[in-house]
């Protein structure tokens, strides 16, 4: 059956201000566009956008879908403006947290407390004796009471382990927290087996589905393989939700430790709705945890310089492991000691023919660096709603001579680089429009300044094109997604205004009234 989507303003994205009046599609593609008089008479359905703004489907390029799905129903810490705020957050979550269960908690941020102070193990084993597990806002710190400490067997004199750190007190005590690889210890002991434990990830991840499609999402970049126990559980998850009950495109990348795995045991998906991708992999951690690796020290505390997951020699065996299995490598990366550090490998392992690697985040570089990134055949996933979040207080992290090369997504683009948008969620909004309003203005709404490092302003073209066009070059299928032209997927996202149009802030109070997924309404709004 051909239907014709006509009556509104039609973006194709392939070139700036480019509309068509009407679309006709049959099945899951677009086979033709042109003028409603050209193509009515060939539509068996006609479906009138009612002034609506149609373009081609968003895809969030870089998220966690399942801790999304989380973070919907966790404790929801990100609005703790003061240590004592969360404490008290965490008193009333306790109340109604069963015995035999742990209290999870997402979100805290002390940049968000006038003091900067984090609360300590032994305030929160006063709230509790069963095990408490609070996860900052950047998942790469976690705070826990002492019941979680020993259900992972940390202790004082635990060493810290490579890649992480275990935090102590001025006086040598435990304080509760743990970075980066050192988070595994206890995440670890988290129960994570069972039929019952896989319908709770089936659970998180349609609450993360509704939602996105709800904001007009058509698809996602995710990472969920080796965060729930074996990766059959989240595996199992994505394939009974997706395609089945939701139709939604979902592009799995694989974390290094169980790549191998997946890739001897020769995993089954269900293209084109669950696909998988490339090989994940963590150079360093994060600036508002001070782990992100820098070439030179923070400035706000210069006996530091982040952490380094790997060492070369292990970095280097992981993306010739990928090689091996002809897959490209998606690499976190936020410092420009860690950008560096898999650059270099990229250089010498080039990807695959047909695919490209990418580089994650990409917070702090150097104008070497971007030359060096411009020679590759790679895609930088960007997410500028870290540059509200992040500054004012990254400034001071970083030193006004980084600054130049910090979440410098312009310098990128005119360099030709490739960028796709995305919200590393539940780490940031997952609603595409604040994405676009960040990478736009470079502050919050609201605000009375020209944005954090304006000169790195993104254009609205840039930044929705991005989400369309961006996040198919991330997977090497810009020839059938991204656009709408003839031959492309039917991919729809449909807001009720142009977001074009109007000041920033009156595109923000955009709301998406259907979503579209290979020819499919799959979320309408009433």
């Amino acid at each position: 059956m051909k239907q014709l989507w006509y009556g509104g303003t039609i973006y194709t994205m392939e070139k700036e201000n480019e509309t068509v009046e009407a679309v006709l599609v049959e099945d899951d593609k677009i086979i033709a566009v042109g003028t409603f008089a050209e193509l009515s008479n060939q539509a068996d359905e006609k479906i009138d956008l009612q002034s609506a703004a149609m373009y081609p489907g968003f895809v969030d390029s870089h998220l966690h879908m399942i801790f999304q799905g989380e973070k919907l129903i966790r404790l929801d810490l990100s609005k703790a403006g003061s240590a004592e705020e969360m404490l008290n957050m965490i008193k009333e979550a306790a109340k109604t947290t069963p015995p035999d269960k742990w209290l999870f908690g997402e979100g805290w941020n002390e940049n968000n407390f006038a003091d900067g102070r984090i609360p300590t193990k032994q305030e929160l084993d006063e709230i509790r004796k069963e095990p408490i597990l609070l996860t900052r806002i950047c998942h790469h710190v976690v705070l826990g009471n002492t019941a979680a400490f020993e259900a992972g067997g940390v202790h004082e004199e635990l060493q810290s382990p490579a890649g992480g750190e275990i935090g102590h007190s001025p006086e040598g005590k435990l304080n509760g927290l743990l970075y980066d690889q050192a988070m595994n210890v206890v995440t670890n002991a988290i129960p994570r087996a069972g039929e019952d434990y896989i319908q709770d990830l089936v659970h998180a991840l349609n609450l993360c589905i509704d939602d996105m499609l709800s904001k007009g999402l058509t698809g996602g970049h995710t990472e969920d393989m080796h965060y729930f126990g074996r990766y059959s559980n989240p595996l199992k998850a994505f394939l009974q939700v997706v395609g089945k009950k939701h139709h939604f495109r979902v592009h799995l990348l694989r974390h290094h430790a169980v790549f191998k795995e997946m890739m001897e045991n020769h995993v089954q998906y269900d293209e084109p709705f669950v696909e998988p991708g490339a090989m994940k992999i963590f150079t360093d951690g994060a600036l508002g945890g001070s782990t992100a690796a820098l070439s030179k020290p923070y400035s706000d505390n210069l006996s530091n310089r982040g952490i380094l997951i790997h060492a070369d020699e292990e970095l280097e065996e992981l993306v010739k492991l990928a090689r091996t299995c002809n897959e490209a490598v998606a690499v976190h990366m936020i410092g420009d000691r860690g950008a560096e550090q898999i650059i270099t490998l990229l250089e010498k392992y080039p990807a695959p023919i047909g695919k490209r690697d990418r580089l994650i985040h990409a917070c702090v570089l150097r104008e070497d660096l971007v030359e060096r990134i411009s020679k590759l055949p790679v895609v930088i996933d960007i997410q500028p709603m870290f540059v509200p979040s992040d500054f004012p207080w990254v400034m001071n992290r970083l030193g006004e001579e980084r600054l130049d090369y910090a979440y410098a997504w312009k310098t990128l683009l005119n360099k030709g680089i490739m960028c796709a948008a995305g919200t590393d969620a539940p780490v940031e909004d997952i609603n595409p429009i604040a994405t676009i309003y960040a990478a736009v203005e470079r502050k919050k709404p609201g605000q009375k300044h020209d944005g954090y490092l304006s000169e790195q302003k993104l254009s609205r073209f840039e930044a929705i094109r991005s989400y369309t066009v961006g996040s198919a070059q991330a997977i090497c299928k810009e020839h059938e997604r991204g656009l709408i032209k003839p031959g492309y997927d039917a991919d729809f996202s449909i807001f009720d205004r142009d977001l074009f149009k109007g000041t920033s802030e009156e595109m923000l109070e955009a709301k998406a009234v259907k979503t579209v997924v290979a020819g499919k309404i799959v979320f309408e709004r009433n």
